[in-house]
């Protein structure tokens, strides 16, 4: 368990990471590099602004996935890991391995993703970099979007056809707190994620 010091590490690294998202647009800062340190990220120059209450939820879903970070505490937890990393058909990147917890789905709630995106790391481990949520939509229909839902004051990207047996048509809204993305803190695909040859599903 982490300790109380950890703990506050991880309150000012997520409220700092959600200030950001708040503070007026300025110059682009650098892009952290790949030995920046782990922690709550919104890629430079790609945050939008947003209010108060998407801050204090950003926050909460900064601190409740810290416990997350490493991939034994999600299975642990319930979320089932895909074997496969998930890369973008048009080669923009990728999403990671998504872990699953289905008790999850339709929550709107910042401390409760329905899934965790992790990538391998240089230790032959797994690592957290993204949160999403999922929302399965009302009449099943790709057409309309009557019920696009948000959270952290930005609407989820869909509807979406059921990305594998048994899901159903959906909304979703990626989350990369855990990982700079140049695409924004909100995209789909991060184009400095890569899966590993042999990796992807065949």
């Amino acid at each position: 368990m982490a300790s109380r010091a950890a703990r506050t590490g991880m309150l000012v690294l997520a409220l700092a990471a959600a200030a950001a998202l708040t503070a007026p647009a300025g110059p682009a800062a650098a892009t952290p590099g790949p030995h920046a340190a782990p922690g709550p990220h919104a890629a430079a120059g790609t945050a939008p602004r947003t209010g108060p209450a998407a801050l204090a939820g950003l926050a909460r879903a900064a601190l409740s996935s810290s416990r997350y970070l490493r991939e034994p505490a999600a299975t642990a937890a319930g979320y089932v890991p895909d074997r496969y990393c998930v890369a973008d058909p048009a080669g923009g990147g990728a999403v990671g391995y998504p872990h699953f917890n289905h008790a999850y789905d339709d929550s709107l709630d910042p401390a409760k993703p329905a899934a965790l995106l992790y990538e391998d790391d240089a230790e032959g481990r797994r690592r957290l970099v993204a949160l999403e949520w999922v929302v399965m939509d009302r009449d099943g229909k790709v057409e309309t979007d009557e019920d696009r839902p948000s959270l952290f004051g930005q609407p989820f990207k869909g509807p979406i056809p059921g990305r594998f047996k048994g899901q159903k048509v959906h909304y979703a809204l990626h989350v990369w707190l855990w990982k700079p993305n140049p695409a924004g803190l909100f995209a789909t695909f991060n184009p400095d994620l890569r899966c590993r040859p042999g990796t992807t599903r065949p």
